[in-house]
């Protein structure tokens, strides 16, 4: 039987990892029905090269695999995963794209879906070389694949009886991390008053009482998987 040619481009900050990655999927190349044609890049900047020019030449890439790095992203100076992998939306809408995260953070995670909706979101902290090999199966069949923790999160976003959008996780969110309700507006586009009112709100259906404070509030977010 005549193999199915596949391009991937794989993009992560670590060569050990890309490395192995590339080790796995020829592993695939030698037992089925696939012929992968791999490269490699250790460099957001050097990817979007890449991306750029095979695109310029009216190639595409059938899967990329991108590390994805979770920071706060005020005032970013350098590419990041969630950058390059709308750029990717964007070129290549037919292209299917694997995030590789480390963190577990889950209020960028839930955001990742939104804004890039990916076929595979695996934290490497669940990874095998079997649970790789099944993500690259997955993927080409038009199967989403999550590794462990990330079902693990969206089995419990699904039963939580809470709806909250996503200016209230970005209110959850940047209280997590410690910013001051005065500087609140530089990062939520809402007022002051507007945010006070969300957040004696979010208090409300959560049950926290007012003296048990922002801390009391984020525990429980968090308990609840919103962040």
């Amino acid at each position: 039987m005549k193999k199915e040619n596949k391009s991937i481009l794989i993009i992560d900050s670590c060569p050990l990892i890309c490395e192995a990655y590339k080790s796995i999927i020829n592993s695939i190349n030698r037992n089925d029905n696939y012929l992968f044609d791999i490269n490699l890049t250790y460099c957001g900047k050097e990817g979007l090269d890449i991306i750029s020019n095979t695109s310029k030449n009216n190639i595409t890439f059938d899967l990329i695999i991108l590390e994805l790095k979770f920071s706060p992203n005020y005032q970013k100076k350098r590419l990041s995963g969630e950058d390059l992998a709308m750029i990717v939306r964007k070129t290549f809408p037919s292209t299917r794209i694997i995030i590789s995260a480390t963190s577990d953070d889950n209020f960028r995670i839930h955001s990742i879906f939104k804004t890039i909706n990916p076929e595979g979101f695996i934290l490497k902290k669940d990874l095998t070389a079997k649970g790789f090999k099944n993500a690259i199966y997955s993927v080409f069949n038009n199967e989403p694949f999550y590794s462990k923790s990330i079902l693990k999160l969206l089995r419990k976003e699904i039963s939580s009886t809470f709806f909250i959008d996503s200016i209230d996780r970005k209110i959850l969110y940047e209280l997590s991390i410690g910013a001051r309700m005065k500087d609140m507006p530089n990062y939520v586009p809402l007022s002051a008053a507007s945010i006070e009112k969300r957040k004696r709100h979010l208090k409300k259906i959560f049950n926290v009482k007012d003296k048990g404070g922002d801390r009391e509030l984020i525990l429980v977010a968090k308990e609840k998987g919103l962040i």
